[in-house]
Formats: structure tokens, sequence, C-alpha cells
């Protein structure tokens, strides 16, 4: 409950940010709240309940973002499944795999790991997937989004409705 979920004028996710700056911007005008917690703070002259989903007032113009390249990114884009088998996992039985091997010359950016289930980088070992007789579900890409949530059981309720299509 340290978070609260930040919307556009047109109730599209923009981010996450901390609770305590949520109500600064309900002070200042520039966000109005549209859900709360149960939860009370209290200043000196009020209490104020915290804000879980707040909406922008006025628009205002988003530059586009460099997605920084993480295991967490990578999980977040392949939506936490193997993409040979498509188990579904967690980032702790889950692994990135170099779709071309690093021994053959594969980098590790976004175009070439993929999320990969331990059975099936095991089986994929030193080869490409063609090699190995295993296909790709996607192809592996730089997202062109930044993850706000990256597994819907880890956000509140409140913040289901606007995040979930």
């Amino acid at each position: 409950m340290d978070r609260t979920l930040l919307l556009n004028q047109s109730y599209e996710p923009v981010g996450a940010i901390p609770w305590k700056r949520a109500i600064c911007l309900v002070m200042l005008g520039k966000v109005e709240t549209v859900e709360e917690y149960e939860r009370e703070v209290r200043s000196a002259k009020a209490s104020f309940r915290v804000p879980a989903v707040v909406r922008l007032v006025s628009s205002f113009r988003r530059h586009k973002k460099r997605i920084k390249f993480s295991k967490q990114n990578v999980f977040a884009r392949d939506r936490y499944k193997c993409s040979y088998c498509g188990a579904a996992g967690t980032s702790e039985t889950l692994t990135c795999d170099h779709v071309l091997p690093r021994s053959r010359g594969g980098v590790t950016c976004f175009q070439n790991i993929a999320t990969c289930c331990r059975e099936c980088n095991s089986k994929k070992a030193d080869r490409t997937p063609q090699e190995a007789g295993m296909s790709l579900r996607s192809i592996p890409h730089i997202p062109d989004w930044v993850p706000i949530i990256f597994r819907c059981g880890e956000m509140p309720d409140l913040w289901k409705p606007y995040v979930i299509h």
C-alpha cells in the first residue's frame, strides 16, 4: 500500500508513484483521487485517506522513455511465460535464454533474450532454437512500454479495474 497508481486523463495507467507524492499532487490540484485505501494519515491540522488511484487533471506530453534492459523487464515483456513451451512461472523459476548463444556471438539485449523455463533452457542448451528442434512463441523485441506491474497478484485490488483489460 505504499504506492499509488497514476492515470492520465483517459484513465490509462501512466505509472506508480509514492503515496506521499500522490497526496502532494492532490493538494496542488494536479490530480484527483479516484480510489482510496482504508488507511488514513494525519498532519497537524487534517487527516487524509491514502490515495490508491489518482487521475491527472490536465494532459501532459509524455516523452518516450528508453526501456532499461533488465531480467525483470524481459519477464514482464514475456508475461512471465516460457517463450518455448508457454509454461507460466515466477522470477524464481524462470531464466533468461540467449536465442543466439553467447558462444556463437549472441549479445545480451532485448532482441536476443527470451524468458525460458529451466527445462526448456536445459533442453536448448548451447544451440539455436532450430538446432534444438524448438520454436519461439514470439520474437524477442524491445518493449515499447514501461512495465508498471509485473504480476497481477502483486497489485492492490483497487488497481485492477484500471490495469487489467
